[in-house]
Formats: C-alpha cells, structure tokens, sequence
C-alpha cells in the first residue's frame, strides 16, 4: 500500500469517528443485537480471561463487548479518532483496566502473543489482506473473522437496493450508511466486493491458517433487521458470517 492510499484510508476513518456511532449496528447500541454479538464472541473466542487482538477495532463496538465478559482485549485501529472514541467510552463503562489501544495498521500488530485475533467488517479495507492475515498468525494461534457479504450483485441484490433506495425517500429514513470509499482506493482493496464466503476462505488458507470453520450469524441479522423500520431491515440485510481458524 502506497503511503498516499494509507494516508486517505486513515483520513476517511478520522472524518468518520465523529458520527460513526449514530448508526446502531455500528456502536452495537441496541440490546438485543448487542446480546446477539455476546453469544457470537463467547461461542467463537477461547475463555474469558484470554488475550484477544481486536484488529480495526474502530469505535470499540466489538471490543467492549469482549471486555465486558471478561476478556483482555488490545484495541488496534488505524485512526486515532476512532480508538480515541473507543478508549472514552471504555472509561465511561469502567472497562478501561482490562483494555488497552494501539493506533497502527492491521498489517503491523503489536507484539503478541495474543489467544486469538479477531476482526470485524474489516477484511475488505485492507490492500493486502493474504499478507495482513499471515502477520496476524505470528502473534496467535486461533483466528476469528466476523464478516458481512456486501458484494451481491445478482439481479435480486440490485432489486432489492433500488427498492430500499426508494423506500428511504418516500419514509424520510435517511440512509445510516458511509459515503463510499473514492474508487481509485477501492482499486486497491481485493476483497471490498465480496460476492460470496468463497474468497474469504481462499484468503485465509491462503495465509497459511487451517482448521477453518465457518458459521451463518443469524441472530445477529435477525436483530439487526429488527431496529431498521419496515420493510427495509429485510430488503437490506445481507449474509453475516463467523470464520474461526487455527495456526
């Protein structure tokens, strides 16, 4: 990754930490999909007490979740705004001890070792994520990817999306969504369209992680759908997986 292309993924993140957490699937803030991403990380991680890296940790979503069952949990994010966002809301709930927060880049982890890497969403904003992957395996044993399929792009997925598109006018829902990354960066992100688990897969074995397991999330997309007015929680959900790998 060019240093410019480093420079605008980092930029674009800062921008966004201001009201990344006004989207509830974003801070995990509505409790029955937050309770949904409790059972996803118990069922996924080693025990509680475990050192776990949470790679992209963004606003820490994921990551005080994992602190609050107990786990160690070193937040790593390449944008200072968005961790700076996470380590305030981890005093704010008193889980400050039992965290700790990096700023850097998924593809340079701190010092391990770690009882497992986890991720999430974050596969798709890494120019090299064979590379990022096979870095995450010198400093755990145990992998955890928490991934969405955002790629579809079949004549049903594009039905669906005009028809959300429409309904958000017509409801005055405005969309929670980020603006897009400009497509000269995403011309640089392999696996920014992922049609299907498939690539995802590929990538992990790939880097040289066996053992891969893979799990449908469908707690979490039954509560996601449920905070979004209807219909459009169903016309927008998409598939959401566990991939859990050993070294």
């Amino acid at each position: 990754m060019t240093d410019e292309v480093h420079d605008r993924i980092r930029d674009y993140w800062d921008r966004d930490s201001h009201t990344y957490d006004e989207t509830r699937s974003h801070s995990i803030s509505d409790p029955l999909e937050a309770a949904a991403w409790r059972q996803a990380l118990a069922d996924a991680l080693p025990e509680p007490g475990s050192k776990v890296l949470d790679v992209g940790a963004g606003t820490g979503a994921l990551s005080l979740l994992a602190a609050e069952l107990g786990y160690q949990v070193t937040a790593l994010d390449l944008s200072p705004g968005m961790l700076g966002r996470a380590e305030l809301k981890a005093k704010e709930r008193g889980l400050d001890e039992r965290m700790r927060f990096v700023v850097g880049s998924g593809t340079e982890p701190p010092e391990g070792p770690f009882d497992a890497v986890m991720e999430r969403h974050v596969l798709w904003t890494l120019p090299d994520p064979v590379g990022s992957l096979s870095r995450w395996k010198e400093v755990s044993s145990r992998l955890v990817l928490f991934e969405g399929i955002w790629g579809e792009n079949d004549l049903r997925r594009r039905a669906k999306d005009l028809a959300a598109d429409w309904l958000r006018k017509v409801m005055s829902v405005p969309d929670d969504h980020h603006a897009p990354y400009p497509q000269e960066v995403l011309a640089e992100l392999p696996l920014s369209r992922l049609p299907s688990p498939v690539p995802l897969i590929e990538a992990v074995q790939e880097a040289g992680w066996s053992a891969v397991r893979i799990k449908r999330l469908r707690d979490v997309e039954w509560a996601a759908k449920l905070h979004e007015k209807w219909p459009l929680g169903s016309l927008e959900q998409r598939p959401r997986y566990t991939l859990v790998a050993g070294a």
